[in-house]
């Protein structure tokens, strides 16, 4: 797990990194029910899982890093729009694979 990876912290969202021992990189989701309903639950964890297998992952494997990536979802993800989280998640993932990787 995310034992000894970096942390980053955005209006929406939480995202942890560490280096994969898989050799490729992987996503894994945490979206908090936060008293919401399960159908807001599931398009957030859908628009999460969308922007890591478009974005997130593919540019890392491109770059030859392997990481684990871990988005976890904070209470203002679920009034965000898809691009709003998209701009947040590779923000937040840049920055903590360009420091010290």
């Amino acid at each position: 797990m995310l034992v000894h990876g970096k942390r980053r912290t955005t209006a929406s969202l939480d995202v942890f990194v560490a280096d994969s021992p898989a050799p490729h990189s992987r996503l894994g989701l945490i979206v908090p029910k936060l008293g919401r309903r399960i159908v807001d639950r599931n398009l957030l964890k859908r628009r999460l899982r969308e922007i890591g297998r478009r974005v997130l992952l593919p540019g890392l494997d491109a770059s030859g890093k392997h990481k684990d990536v871990l988005l976890r979802a904070r209470g203002r993800a679920y009034g965000a729009d898809f691009d709003a989280l998209t701009l947040e998640a590779r923000e937040a993932l840049e920055g903590l694979c360009s420091v010290g990787s």
